[in-house]
């Protein structure tokens, strides 16, 4: 908690124009039109909020999904959720038209539902049922039809292919507070299934029979786990666009700090993907002052280095 307050700190005081203590005090409970108070109500508070919510929203979905796959590098685009809320909003740009941010972003989430929702039920049809073998497969063949669907929609038309261009970068800037709050009643929702779902997840990573025994109805633990993480998912992605290597590095660091209970994993999960994305974006604002690079090339810059090692580590492990 101490490094979330910390992050949350830096994210408001740092950028192109630093802030004192001071000033950023005073921009947070005052209004009175002076500079610092513009950038800290203008600029700096909403993107702060968002990469909060959306760090807490990715680093619990990121949890779940390693747990429900039983692999250790589960994110978004393995259950292709991010393709889906890709496919929502260029379907908006390319068939309804929508170029305003708060119209095809709810695009974006109808399509990250669609996503969950077909891989969940595509697992469910297949000969055992939804299975961390069946619901990876789903994923991945979900992923594959909607980035195909997408790519055919942004080459028939150049303005959905600059829109989805930004989108797809990952970033928090520019991000209305209003819109981060439409959000936040989906992630509550995803975080309250989360929690709801950590009991029965300890069950399942014991394997399905011993889960069995212990009277855990395994269809409905999964389609509570695929549920919320849809929420989780589908909100952040379609707000900030799909940003890597926040529940998988969230995960890891919180396994090693919590153990095998995923009751704390998850908690401490999404603290840590919060800090991650927090961090990310003040030094995405600090290392190209003037200008910025987004969070999402920031958290691949830093990202991709401790997967590599995350891999490394498992490797010497297994030897």
């Amino acid at each position: 908690m101490a490094a979330l307050a910390l992050a949350v700190l830096l994210s408001i005081g740092l950028g192109a124009e630093p802030l004192t203590p001071a000033q950023v005090w005073h921009g947070l409970w005052h209004s009175s039109g002076t500079e610092g108070d513009v950038i800290v109500r203008s600029l700096r508070l909403p993107r702060t909020v968002t990469a909060l919510v959306a760090g807490l929203a990715l680093g619990a979905a990121g949890a779940l999904m390693q747990g429900h796959t039983r692999n250790p590098i589960a994110d978004p685009v393995v259950l292709g959720i991010s393709a889906g809320a890709g496919m929502g909003v260029v379907s908006s740009l390319f068939v309804l038209g929508v170029t305003s941010l708060y119209g095809y972003v709810w695009f974006g989430f109808l399509g990250a539902a669609l996503a969950g929702a077909s891989v969940y039920a595509a697992g469910t049809l297949a000969r055992g049922g939804a299975t961390p073998v069946t619901l990876a497969l789903a994923g991945a063949a979900t992923h594959a039809l909607f980035t195909a669907l997408t790519a055919g929609m942004v080459l028939l038309d150049r303005q959905a292919l600059e829109t989805y261009r930004f989108w797809t970068v990952g970033s928090v800037a520019g991000r209305p507070l209003e819109l981060t709050v439409q959000a936040l009643p989906f992630v509550a929702a995803g975080l309250l299934l989360a929690a709801l779902n950590a009991s029965g997840l300890n069950a399942l990573s014991l394997g399905e029979d011993v889960a069995r025994m212990l009277g855990v109805r395994i269809g409905l633990t999964r389609a509570t786990g695929m549920a919320a993480i849809t929420l989780l998912t589908g909100a952040a992605v379609a707000v900030c666009g799909p940003i890597g290597f926040v529940g998988l590095v969230g995960t890891h660091v919180a396994r090693r700090l919590s153990g095998p209970d995923y009751r704390w994993i998850i908690v401490q999960a999404a603290l840590v993907g919060a800090v991650l994305m927090l961090s990310a974006d003040v030094l995405g604002r600090l290392v190209a002052r003037p200008g910025e690079l987004q969070v999402g090339i920031m958290l691949a810059l830093v990202g991709a280095p401790v997967f590599i090692q995350l891999v490394r580590g498992r490797k010497a492990v297994g030897a």
